[in-house]
């Protein structure tokens, strides 16, 4: 008789964890930018990957200077 008590308790106890883990999927973000914020805090980027974005990012060519910088620049 002890074993059905046992097993309740642990399947409402599984229960409560899956409802309170749901409850925490259903949070909205006012834009894609704080969705992008808050997934960002909770993933950690391996080591590696993080250092090949980082080399890929300094190769890109610089932005061009713009016109109003290249009219009034000193020769």
């Amino acid at each position: 008789m002890n074993l059905k008590p046992a097993k309740l308790q642990q399947q409402q106890k599984q229960e409560t964890t899956q409802h309170a883990g749901a409850q925490q999927a259903t949070r909205e973000f006012p834009s894609p930018e704080e969705l992008l914020r808050h997934d960002a805090e909770q993933i950690e980027v391996p080591r590696a990957l993080a250092n090949r974005v980082a080399e890929s990012i300094a190769r890109e060519p610089r932005p061009a200077r713009s016109w109003w910088r290249r009219l009034f620049s000193r020769p």
